[in-house]
């Protein structure tokens, strides 16, 4: 997945406006434009598409941490400039302030069972013997399991029973 992609994933399940999008980057002490966020949103085939870097989606996650739980005191941390999708996923997982249960219903949603152990092994270091690397489909399932949660489509609604 892309950075925009998962960027574009985010915003939709979340309801965020590009203002919000703006403050949230401001959490994490990085200052962007409007019209930027708009430019990273675009499609990818759109001539004023603009590829997202590293370091300004671990800001804007960075952020969207400080927002969704309330921005820490003392310095903030420095976005990475490297990034994959154990870190996305760890940031969104301490974002949302969820244990692995939630977690796992949330991949319950989209007909992913995973196991808490396999669901451990995202979280551990790489350099631990039971680390997992997160593919894009894990990622993308964990986004789309959270987009049906929070913005649940009519298809949706009957089928949790």
């Amino acid at each position: 997945m892309t950075n925009n992609d998962i960027f574009r994933r985010i915003r939709y399940t979340f309801d965020l406006k590009d203002n919000t999008i703006v403050d949230i980057f401001a959490l994490a002490e990085v200052s962007v434009t409007q019209p930027q966020v708009t430019a990273w949103l675009k499609k990818d085939d759109d001539d004023a598409f603009v590829t997202m870097k590293n370091k300004e989606l671990a800001a804007f996650l960075n952020g969207f941490i400080s927002f969704k739980r309330g921005k820490r005191e003392g310095p903030q941390p420095a976005p990475e400039t490297q990034l994959n999708n154990n870190m996305v996923f760890q940031k969104l997982r301490i974002a949302l302030n969820m244990k692995a249960d939630d977690i796992l219903d949330v991949f319950e949603r989209v007909g992913l069972p995973l196991s808490h152990h396999e669901l451990s092994a995202f979280f551990r270091k790489p350099s631990h013997k039971n680390y997992r690397e997160c593919k894009d489909q894990i990622l993308r399932n964990f986004l789309l399991g959270l987009q049906r949660q929070l913005r649940p489509s009519p298809d949706d609604v009957g089928s949790e029973f």
